[in-house]
């Protein structure tokens, strides 16, 4: 049988055609404009001088930035808790563990951990015969509270000391390794300046010193926020 002229052929498509009978041309695909790429942020070049106070332990974190940052110095910058507000403000420092409480005025402060309080003594004291101690059981003992002090708590029936208040806290607990009184402190601090004439116990019902990092609302910069990040937990994928 003879093929119908002007039908499809088989497995074909019938071809478009115009008003006029004649085959429409396809019109060839438009090219996208592609968007211009976001700028890449310029990285300074340091260093990132990060400040911490006398107990805070921010190896890991530093290990981290080593990790991450391997071009980029960190300088660590030893802070007393007195000095830890004007170092931030001068710009002294770009970002600091500090102790709280801080005056917040000007700066973003992020809560980090609570340490424990802990009570140091003589090695021969009577104190160390229990495991943990209570203010209660603190009672006619001698509390050195340093200029430096990071804790205070109200110690019902201490004995005042019969001595000006020593300077530092390594000082104060110099003084308490002789038997002549006790020195509350937190954890971190008892660690810091252990003496083998020394020791501690915990406070079960002292107050917490709580740490936290802080650093300027003007001064946020690619640096400062990959040490935040750091701190927080961030990793190198996570988003901001």
């Amino acid at each position: 049988m003879a093929k119908t002229s002007g039908g499809p052929q088989r497995g074909g498509r019938r071809p478009l055609r115009t008003t006029a009978g004649k085959t429409a041309k396809k019109a060839p695909p438009t090219k996208k404009k592609l968007a211009p790429a976001p700028p890449v942020a310029t990285v300074p070049a340091g260093p990132l001088r990060l400040g911490a106070t006398p107990g805070a332990t921010p190896g890991t974190w530093i290990d981290r930035w080593q990790e991450r940052m391997p071009r980029t110095p960190l300088d660590l910058v030893a802070l007393s808790a007195a000095d830890q507000h004007a170092a931030l403000h001068s710009g002294a420092v770009d970002v600091a563990i500090v102790r709280l409480p801080i005056d917040r005025d000007g700066l973003n402060v992020i809560a980090l951990y609570d340490e424990a309080p802990v009570v140091v003594c003589a090695a021969e004291s009577h104190l160390t015969a229990a495991d943990e101690l209570h203010l209660a059981d603190l009672a006619g003992d001698v509390v050195i509270v340093p200029q430096d002090a990071i804790l205070n708590p109200h110690v019902p029936d201490a004995a005042a000391p019969a001595f000006a208040a020593p300077k530092t806290t390594e000082d104060a607990i110099a003084l308490a390794a002789t038997g002549i009184g006790i020195v509350i402190v937190p954890m971190s601090l008892a660690r810091l300046h252990h003496r083998k004439d020394t020791a501690w116990r915990p406070l079960v019902d002292g107050p917490v010193a709580p740490v936290a990092i802080a650093w300027r609302t003007d001064a946020d910069n690619v640096l400062v926020d990959t040490f935040v990040g750091i701190v927080r937990g961030r990793t190198a994928n996570s988003s901001r």
